[in-house]
């Protein structure tokens, strides 16, 4: 399947992140901040089909680790998730750059359906 890496700061999220896309049969790295991200996609050369990123994360948020990763891995897609409002609309600035930005709480089902369209829409793409 995809390789996915989660950039999520609260421990308990990432990784039910991680068991769910790894039981829908993806591969997974967790990460639990921004600047960590970046250093495994840099690490990786970006070979991560899908990064899965909280916006609100100390050290680096994720609206700077998509900006950097989308200018240095142009070709990866980019999922964002966030609870709150204010960062929402953030993130709606980076259209260009993000497939979408999935709202928390959320279950299982709607993770892998977020996951799942994204990567469809990268390989029809």
């Amino acid at each position: 399947m995809a390789r996915i890496l989660i950039a999520e700061d609260e421990q308990a999220l990432g990784a039910m992140c991680a068991r769910a896309l790894t039981m829908s049969g993806h591969e997974v790295k967790v990460t639990h901040d921004g600047s960590e991200a970046l250093e495994m996609l840099t690490r990786e050369n970006g070979r991560f089909d899908l990064l899965l990123t909280d916006v609100r994360m100390p050290i680096m948020d994720g609206i700077a680790l998509a900006l950097a990763a989308a200018r240095d891995f142009p070709d990866l897609t980019i999922l964002l998730m966030t609870g709150y409002a204010d960062q929402r609309e953030r993130a709606q600035g980076l259209d260009a750059l993000i497939h979408d930005v999935i709202a928390k709480p959320f279950s299982v089902a709607t993770l892998r359906g977020a996951v799942d369209e994204a990567l469809t829409v990268k390989t029809r793409g």
